[in-house]
């Protein structure tokens, strides 16, 4: 099964009305297949639910959604590639407007990443909020905090990068999150959670990832002009990642 970090955002819980939280993991694994797709997980209308700072918070998984905004996204990067034929994209077009305007939460709330956590992802939170946790005798990682620091912290990155002189496609991506992180409301929850990527590291390893650190460490030295310091702390960050990255591009 492919390992995969999540970047989440959270309402609070009584916004989501009556969704019910997703059905046991052993019971998530079996193989879907439509004809066009493959998938592990269930499609079902519930949410995750998660207590921080003593409030109640849900993120509706709204999985077909997802499934459907991916696939698309994917055809419009990679036209050439042709994984769908222009019918079948037209199809899968159509059912996801109809989801929206059928669904009372019409969005996405869950980015995913398989193998690794994308570097722009740590931008948006502080090292202060990371909690190293224990699920059936595995350690991951997770930060929390609030949009409006999150979408702060991520406009200050993608200012410092502009700044700097950096292509604009990578800072792009930095916008990009921003802009997905402002279209929720003031009270949401941001998550960044390892998940099943924190297997890609040895127990020791993770309890020491300080991914975050370094990399706010980085912006904060180019923002001052210190282009040695900015590039070591980042060096440290992208050769802690660099194994699960290659191992992405390699599937």
């Amino acid at each position: 099964m492919i390992k995969t970090a999540y970047f989440r955002t959270y309402l609070p819980a009584e916004r989501v009305g009556i969704l019910a939280p997703p059905i046991a993991k052993d019971e998530a694994l079996s193989v879907t297949d439509d004809g066009i797709f493959m998938w592990t997980e269930p499609t079902d209308d519930d949410a995750l639910f998660a207590e921080w700072q003593h409030n109640q918070y849900a993120c509706p998984r709204n999985a077909r959604i997802r499934m459907l905004e991916g696939a698309l996204a994917f055809t419009e990067t990679y036209p050439a590639l042709r994984t769908v034929t222009e019918i079948e994209r037209l199809g899968l077009a159509l059912e996801l407007s109809e989801l929206r305007a059928s669904t009372r939460l019409p969005r996405s709330y869950i980015l995913s990443s398989p193998w690794h956590v994308p570097l722009r992802w740590f931008a948006a939170f502080a090292p202060s909020e990371r909690d190293l946790y224990d699920v059936d005798g595995t350690l991951s990682i997770r930060y929390r905090t609030s949009i409006g620091d999150s979408v702060d912290r991520v406009h200050w990155a993608a200012s410092v990068l502009s700044g700097a002189g950096f292509p604009q496609q990578v800072i792009e991506r930095m916008n990009d999150l921003e802009r997905w992180l402002m279209e929720f409301s003031a009270d949401s929850m941001v998550e960044l959670d390892y998940a099943a990527v924190a297997g890609v590291f040895s127990e020791p390893d993770l309890v020491l990832d300080d991914s975050v650190d370094d990399v706010r460490s980085s912006l904060l030295a180019l923002e001052q002009g210190d282009g040695e310091a900015s590039q070591r702390h980042y060096e440290m960050v992208a050769s802690r990642w660099f194994q699960a990255q290659a191992f992405t591009f390699s599937n």
